[in-house]
């Protein structure tokens, strides 16, 4: 039931009404009223006009003025629009005037929007809200609301609003309850008939007068009595009509009065009407009219398709593209493919009645849509090898040159004998890779920084502390490959007491050192000790770890050798990320402090931070591989010895390491193969 069913009633019951006089207004005291009016778009423009009437009729009945009653009206949809306020009107003819010119909004149904928009703009001062007066608000929706009521319902009544919650057929009972003052039963209607609808202008106007003639004296009323502000008057139920008595009520036959729009039989009962059909018909869903009985309703015809009903009867009848047999019901669809009624080239679909032509892989369907043409994606281009495309029908496979292999993706293809196809310029040995090649030296011989030629060292002196990020970035297995590398960075070392000394660190959100340099003497011993590391997991506080080197790792007291001896200081940082703190004042300091630092990275670290970290020349002293298990690669290719180079008048010591040529090859070979496995 709509809001109009209450608007309409309501208006009903006050046109039944003796007008009041003045001295029939109701004398209460000073109350400040609010109507919440919901205009939603399921309240239809006439419904909204009989809403006007109803507010004017219910304003009659009151004691209005800046004295006494005070109103104001509030419209809400989706969104919230204060009409007048409770001191635009002293008079009722303004306000009625006010209420006339209300425009529906005709959107949503925000109840809560609007208690929270009536309590904060409506009933405050400035809008004519007046101290130690009561505070009423009228609440009248016709549908659930589309947001929270509850809260904001009890924010109000903390604040002294007394709130009618007045709903119409589908509203919500519970968002009602949660909207009213308690007890709920003065507060809460839920209208369903007309002889429910009065009782909430009843104990409406009780609430603000105090007076009900209709209980405190014999109104000798049939059905209802509804009382007004010192009298009262009789109503009667819905289907029912006041006699001239004004007491007693009759039942309306709206079937005698041709008040109905039945087709051939109409049922009467109190105000109301149902219709019927005669013999041989059947009422429509409409209610109203009557369609004579389909004989193919019955559902004994047997039809395959359709059954078509006639007089007294009914024949059978197939869709489209079907063949009705000769027993008169079953339907056979024509296949035109399998009766040899096409012309197509390759494949013939069938459908009903119908057919289209389709063709073998690797052909495509000409233009006349029924002979296939071969396809062809070596001549069309679309292949992706490297080298040589062989088509067949539809599909193609990849070929290489004489010389090169087809990789595993079968696309692509790699030189397998580079060495001797370019001009490598090796001084002693060229190494030939997939794709790419390296130059190699004899035992005792490294290889120079142009990758090609060779030249002596000797094992180095040094003091090497290592940085490991053992951020949860990380993962355990990789964690793993970090210790590999380590231990195949120390295979390349002379350890020993007076030789080359190692110390580990590792770091994540603190920094623990695993090992200092005066810890262990041998090879065997630095290469156990790493593997029994315990992976720290958290984050990467990579300037902390710096901190920690500078100010402890390169102390005597752990290990470090006395600055006077001049034993080269090497730190070397691996990370796979981002610091979370700042490297810049360590990572300077640490170079400062003669101390040669390498940065090795992994993954998403970065690359401005490697360079950071690294020392000049800055090519010579970072590395970088996207993957964990390339990273073998990189130790390989560091060679930690220390090689004597004269530069003005100085000793200068450095890291060598292979060609990054032969680097970069290797790695390239490793991602391949990598690829080739997904």
């Amino acid at each position: 039931m709509k809001i109009v069913f209450l608007l309409l009633t309501l208006a009903v019951l006050v046109a039944a009404r003796p007008k009041a006089g003045p001295e029939q207004k109701c004398k209460s005291g000073p109350v400040d009223l609010v109507f919440l009016i919901d205009s939603s778009r399921s309240v239809r423009p006439h419904e909204f006009e009989t809403m006007r009437k109803f507010m004017i009729d219910i304003l009659s009945t009151l004691d209005i003025g800046l004295n006494t009653t005070r109103v104001g009206v509030v419209q809400y949809s989706s969104q919230v629009r204060t009409e007048f306020s409770l001191n635009a009107h002293a008079k009722l003819d303004t306000m009625v005037k006010g209420i006339n010119e209300i425009i529906p909004l005709a959107q949503g149904t925000m109840t809560g929007l609007a208690i929270k928009y009536a309590m904060d703009k409506a009933f405050i001062a400035e809008e004519g809200d007046r101290p130690k007066v009561p505070n009423v608000m009228v609440i009248v929706t016709d549908g659930r609301p589309q947001d929270r009521v509850a809260e904001f319902a009890a924010e109000a009544r903390e604040k002294g609003i007394e709130i009618f919650a007045v709903g119409v057929a589908r509203a919500d009972m519970a968002s009602l309850r949660a909207m009213a003052s308690p007890p709920f039963e003065d507060h809460v209607f839920l209208v369903e008939s007309f002889d429910l609808i009065h009782q909430f202008g009843l104990q409406f106007q009780d609430k603000l007068c105090g007076v009900d003639l209709c209980v405190e004296s014999e109104h000798g009323c049939e059905q209802i009595c509804e009382s007004s502000p010192g009298s009262f008057h009789c109503l009667c139920l819905p289907g029912y009509s006041l006699n001239e008595d004004g007491k007693t009520c009759a039942a309306i036959d709206l079937c005698a009065e041709g008040k109905h729009d039945c087709e051939q039989i109409c049922n009467a009962s109190p105000g109301a009407f149902t219709c019927d059909c005669n013999k041989g018909y059947k009422l429509n869903d409409d209610k109203k009219t009557c369609t004579m009985i389909d004989f193919c309703s019955f559902g004994n015809h047997s039809c395959d398709h359709e059954c078509v009903s006639v007089l007294n009867g009914y024949h059978c009848r197939c869709n489209e593209g079907h063949r009705l047999l000769d027993d008169g019901k079953t339907c056979q669809a024509i296949d035109l493919c399998a009766e040899g009624k096409h012309d197509c080239e390759q494949i013939c679909i069938s459908t009903p009645g119908v057919f289209t032509c389709d063709c073998n892989p690797g052909y495509t369907l000409s233009d006349d849509k029924k002979t296939c043409t071969p396809i062809d994606l070596c001549a069309e281009g679309k292949h992706d090898c490297e080298q040589i495309c062989v088509s067949a029908p539809g599909v193609f496979t990849c070929d290489c040159n004489k010389g090169f292999k087809l990789n595993k993706d079968k696309k692509t293809c790699t030189n397998m004998d580079m060495c001797n196809t370019v001009e490598h310029g090796c001084e002693h040995q060229c190494v030939s890779t997939p794709g790419s090649y390296y130059c190699i030296c004899p035992d005792g011989q490294l290889l120079q920084e142009d990758g090609k030629g060779c030249g002596t060292c000797k094992s180095a002196n040094i003091d090497l502390v290592l940085l490991i990020d053992g951020s949860k970035s990380v993962r355990p297995q990789n964690f793993e490959l970090v210790k590999k590398f380590v231990n195949q960075v120390v295979d390349t070392l002379d350890i020993s007491a007076h030789g080359t000394r190692v110390g580990l660190v590792q770091y994540s959100s603190r920094v623990r050192t695993e090992f200092p340099l005066n810890m262990y003497n041998t090879a065997d011993e630095i290469k156990a000790a790493v593997m029994k590391v315990d992976y720290m997991e958290k984050g990467t506080m990579t300037g902390l770890a710096l901190k920690h080197m500078l100010e402890n790792s390169f102390s005597e007291t752990e290990g470090a050798r006395s600055s006077s001896r001049n034993i080269p200081r090497i730190g070397l940082v691996f990370t796979d990320g981002r610091s979370q703190d700042d490297i810049t004042e360590f990572a300077k300091k640490a170079k400062e402090a003669g101390i040669t630092m390498y940065a090795v990275g992994v993954g998403k670290a970065v690359e401005d931070e490697l360079r950071e970290i690294a020392s000049e020349p800055t090519e010579k002293h970072f590395y970088y591989t996207t993957d964990f298990s390339a990273i073998s690669t990189i130790a390989e290719n560091l060679k930690l010895n220390v090689c004597p180079a004269e530069s003005q008048g100085e000793i200068e010591y450095s890291l060598t390491r292979g060609p990054l040529s032969a680097m970069t090859a290797r790695l390239e070979q490793l991602e391949n193969q990598l690829l080739s496995r997904k």
